[in-house]
């Protein structure tokens, strides 16, 4: 909710942030202001797909609707903080949230295919060991306008400035920026449901992924509620070694987390998990290594995404030699597992896996965390 002036009354009133509203919200917002219901479609393709915010603007929406919604509503957007272009194309941003908390998001283009990682909250509780973000601390969880507000904003960046205007940039969006997606479950997926909205951004549910470390009952209901596809950041193939990278393991460990997999892609024959694997080097990217990851994976559809550890300051961990990544992957391939080196993008900007940080008020919250049931 937003502050507002009721000159009339001269009284202070709240207003609604509709931005991250999705149909199911607009709608049931409408009906509380006594219209119908179609209002929904018409004002989603006004935000999402014109950039109008300004509801004086919305031309198919009568004086007086235009005149209530000013008063009781708003779209709010961040601020663009800072705006960075790497050698290789990658952009990346930063947006300072109204608390004076920041995000980042990050464009990756390749082709005709235009990839954005978007953030789900200030932080991350998880403390992954090879993770630039988790070495920053906590804040809180991004609301739903939040999340969807970096895809809005990267739109018009990119291209799609006017009003009219139907150029797609953005073909597939990522749920790997800052933060553990399925910690901030609600947002997260009235978020992915705007972006699936043909009055929004028309993406279908496989051009949209979410990464998660493993939160195993998440899982479970993301199926059930928003089945897009779905990535897991392993990054070691026992117990031992994931409780110490990817401290959730502690709480849902791989036998869990692998039957978890299972379920998602059950029923969905062609479906896959994508299983994205940090090769750090001397610690998970032997031959023994791969090994264990081909068994791991010998009950789960799957295909991987190996990434080589993006070093930051203070980082702990070295990236292999290109030689050790060239045999990790052989060894799959021959094991008939699809398998693909991710190349390293945006790193001269701090843009790659791993590398993102923000900027918070309010580190102090990660004991907060995983209380998940």
């Amino acid at each position: 909710m937003e502050k507002g002036w009721d000159e009339g009354s001269k009284k202070i009133i709240m207003s609604t942030n509709l931005l991250g509203h999705n149909r199911v919200q607009l709608e049931a917002f409408f009906a509380e202001q006594g219209e119908k219901a179609f209002r929904a479609s018409q004002l989603m393709k006004w935000i999402h797909q014109l950039g109008v915010t300004d509801f004086m603007q919305m031309t198919n929406l009568s004086k007086g609707l235009r005149e209530k919604l000013a008063q009781v509503a708003s779209i709010e957007l961040p601020e663009v903080t800072a705006d960075r272009l790497s050698v290789d194309g990658t952009r990346k941003w930063l947006f300072t949230l109204q608390d004076g908390n920041s995000v980042e998001t990050v464009f990756i283009p390749e082709g005709e295919r235009g990839t954005l990682c978007v953030s789900s909250q200030v932080g991350c509780t998880l403390n992954c060991t090879f993770c630039n973000t988790a070495q920053h601390g906590y804040s809180r969880n991004l609301t739903s306008a939040e999340i969807i507000a970096q895809v809005w904003l990267a739109d018009r960046l990119l291209g799609r400035e006017g009003p009219g205007s139907h150029q797609r940039v953005i073909t597939n969006v990522v749920m790997m920026g800052m933060g553990e997606p399925l910690l901030n479950f609600e947002s997260v997926v009235s978020a992915m449901e705007l972006m699936m909205e043909d009055f929004a951004y028309g993406l279908s549910r496989r051009r949209i992924t979410l990464s998660t470390a493993g939160v195993v009952p998440m899982i479970d209901q993301l199926k059930q509620r928003c089945h897009v596809s779905l990535a897991v950041s392993l990054h070691a193939t026992n117990d031992v070694l994931r409780d110490q990278i990817v401290p959730i393991n502690q709480k849902y460990p791989l036998k869990e987390l692998m039957a978890a997999c299972r379920r998602y892609v059950e029923g969905a024959p062609r479906a896959r998990v994508t299983i994205e694997y940090i090769l750090l080097g001397g610690v998970n990217d032997g031959d023994d290594d791969a090994a264990a990851l081909i068994r791991l994976l010998k009950t789960v559809p799957s295909k991987v995404n190996l990434i080589p550890y993006n070093p930051y300051p203070g980082g702990q961990y070295q990236r292999p030699s290109n030689r050790a990544m060239d045999r990790f992957r052989s060894h799959l391939i021959q094991a008939g597992l699809t398998t693909v080196t991710r190349k390293t993008r945006g790193e001269d900007i701090e843009a790659a896996c791993g590398q993102l940080a923000g900027q918070f008020k309010d580190r102090t919250r990660r004991s907060q965390s995983v209380n998940v049931q």
